[in-house]
């Protein structure tokens, strides 16, 4: 029993971007539960941390990282105007909060080969109060 379990945290950890896909891809880019447990006003504090590299409008100069504009349901690669990673074009996910929350908790960890050198938000809060701020910034910079 505990071989299986350390060979399944084993296979999960080294989960090629296809594999990954399966998993993230089965949530709906509808699905607000975590963003709906968050505090926007809070995430637009810890959004701080992501703003030297990301913007939240299409009309917004590219940064170092890809425009956040209508970010849920995009494919994860496939923001216009941006150079992603190998890794990033080949990924067959749809950004969900479920997608998301793996990213922001340890990007490297969730996608190897992404080139985003943050190191990520260990505090689940965190990252419902970052979804949750996501949500209200995206939606009324789409509008």
């Amino acid at each position: 029993m505990k071989s299986t379990l350390k060979a399944m945290i084993f296979l999960s950890m080294v989960a090629t971007p296809s594999l990954l896909s399966a998993s993230v891809s089965a949530t709906d880019a509808n699905d607000i539960t975590l963003s709906a447990a968050g505090d926007a006003t809070k995430g637009k504090r810890l959004f701080n941390r992501c703003r030297a590299c990301h913007n939240l409008t299409a009309t917004a100069r590219t940064r170092i990282g890809p425009n956040l504009d209508n970010l849920f349901g995009r494919k994860a690669g496939t923001a216009d105007g941006y150079k992603y990673s190998k890794a990033l074009m080949e990924a067959e996910f749809d950004w969900t909060e479920t997608a998301l929350d793996s990213w922001l908790a340890q990007p490297r960890k969730f996608l190897p080969g992404n080139k985003m050198s943050f190191a990520g938000l260990r505090k689940e809060q965190d990252r419902k109060d970052l979804m949750a701020y996501l949500r209200e910034a995206t939606v009324e910079a789409a509008e």
